[in-house]
């Protein structure tokens, strides 16, 4: 087990018991690997300084407030009492009809009037530092294999795209098990939320991953915090680990196949896009 300790405790709402800001990891941590069939292949040792040698839960709640916050299409809007449709007539005369008195029918009080203080459309896009914003997604990666939700399988290679395929590779791989009412039951990555992740772009994994609910796939040059920590385990080839334990390039250099493959395919798919709408307005 890693040896954590605290800094910059503080205490939690309810109970006064300290609350740990940031967690410094000293230890190497062991990640068992497996093979497409689960069988135990080994184990390997990761240096907690290759991610950082910590985690600040404050800076990864920042983080995936942030990637929450610009995926927000910001299209709500309500009218106000102004823009509404209806008279604007007084509805009966002040005094004498025993009511409360009145005004227009298009008040936020009536059934059908405008709302009050109701939201406008908005941008909720911002941006932290690009150094936080890498710091947490490597704190996300290290508190998987701290907790013991990541696992390494040794090569993940597909001929062609098979959904049957990449789902026998998942229900191999134990985590676990469950009470059940009739005894103990072995508990798979089938199971579960799952990202996994690949050295490069691979689209056979990926078209026949995409259609099994709960699963993600991506190139490890592509994690973000947020994704890392949705989904509840990690699994990462051989491939995919070491390009995760490169440094990355200097700036202004050449970038990463991931990054580079990705850019690629997202272009062809927007040039077949461009192509179709093009025969579309012929037509």
């Amino acid at each position: 087990m890693a040896e954590n300790t605290t800094t910059g405790s503080a205490p939690e709402a309810g109970n006064g018991s300290p609350s740990p800001r940031v967690v410094e990891v000293k230890d190497k941590i062991t990640v068992r690997v497996v093979d497409k069939a689960g069988a135990e292949k080994g184990t390997v040792e990761i240096d907690p300084a290759d991610f950082g040698g910590k985690i600040s839960r404050q800076l990864m709640h920042d983080v995936v407030l942030m990637y929450l916050a610009n995926q927000r299409a910001g299209t709500h809007h309500t009218l106000r009492r102004g823009q509404v449709a209806g008279s604007t007539k007084k509805l009966f005369r002040q005094k004498g009809t025993g009511n409360a008195r009145a005004g227009t029918k298009r008040t936020n009080k009536r059934r059908g009037g405008g709302t009050s203080k109701g939201p406008k459309p908005r941008d909720y896009e911002y941006h932290l530092p690009k150094k936080a914003v890498k710091a947490a997604t490597r704190m996300a990666i290290l508190s998987k294999f701290m907790d013991k939700e990541a696992v390494i399988l040794d090569e993940l290679v597909m001929a062609a795209p098979k959904t049957k395929e990449i789902t026998g590779v998942l229900k191999a791989i134990k985590i676990g098990k469950k009470a059940t009412e009739t005894g103990e039951k072995d508990v798979s990555l089938f199971d579960t939320t799952v990202l996994i992740g690949t050295a490069g772009l691979d689209l056979n994994i990926y078209k026949s991953a995409r259609n099994i609910d709960g699963v993600k796939v991506l190139p490890a040059g592509e994690f973000n915090c947020y994704t890392v920590l949705k989904q509840k385990r990690l699994v990462l080839t051989r491939a995919a680990l070491e390009a995760l334990l490169k440094p990355e390039p200097a700036k202004g250099g050449t970038p990463s196949p991931a990054t580079a493959e990705t850019e690629i395919v997202r272009r062809g798919r927007a040039a077949e896009f461009a192509a179709r709408k093009k025969k579309t307005v012929k037509k």
